[in-house]
């Protein structure tokens, strides 16, 4: 991660500079990132517990996965190899919105992202990378929901912050679905 890029963007997502990674969460400033949600046929979403060596966010349960595109990578490659990197599958993905956030988190970082939010579905063999993370299940999102309600810390912030918006596409995606 020493080395790694980030793609400085402004509020309107436009490219502005690179980055090394640290310092752009070091400094809090804006930069291009992503976020895959992966649901099972019934609607369950598929979570990450991040892996105790994260440089933050670590043991949190998140979404089933997120990073950052390397410079001259588009976000949606970007998102596939993460999807393989971490989780060991690839399926099918569909942007489904943006967000822009700031927080601070631990080990006085800050995430400042632009983050363009995917989705898809799958169901078949998970290849977790442990350096990556340390457990994975599938949630009803109902179960989420409370729980984030009930218990916010064990979660990461921009998942917490992008939850309300994925219910609200997972209600009008799997009610057409039924439908």
């Amino acid at each position: 991660m020493s080395n790694q890029q980030v793609i400085l963007v402004t509020e309107k997502d436009e490219p502005t500079g690179v980055m090394e990674k640290m310092q752009a969460h070091q400094e809090g400033i804006l930069h291009r990132a992503f976020s895959v949600f992966i649901f099972d046929e019934k609607g369950n979403m598929l979570l990450q517990q991040r892996a105790e060596q994260k440089y933050h966010g670590a043991c949190l349960w998140s979404n089933t996965c997120c990073s950052h595109p390397y410079p001259e990578e588009t976000v949606e490659d970007a998102a596939y190899r993460r999807l393989q990197e971490e989780m060991g599958f690839v399926t099918p993905l569909k942007k489904i919105f943006e967000f822009t956030y700031r927080a601070e988190v631990e080990n006085n970082l800050i995430e400042h992202e632009y983050d363009h939010v995917f989705a898809g579905e799958y169901k078949g063999a998970i290849a977790i990378n442990k350096k990556e993370v340390a457990d994975y299940c599938y949630e009803s999102m109902n179960d989420i929901k409370w729980t984030i309600q009930a218990q916010p810390q064990k979660f990461t912030t921009w998942f917490r912050l992008a939850f309300p918006t994925i219910e609200t596409w997972w209600q009008r995606h799997y009610q057409q679905a039924v439908l």
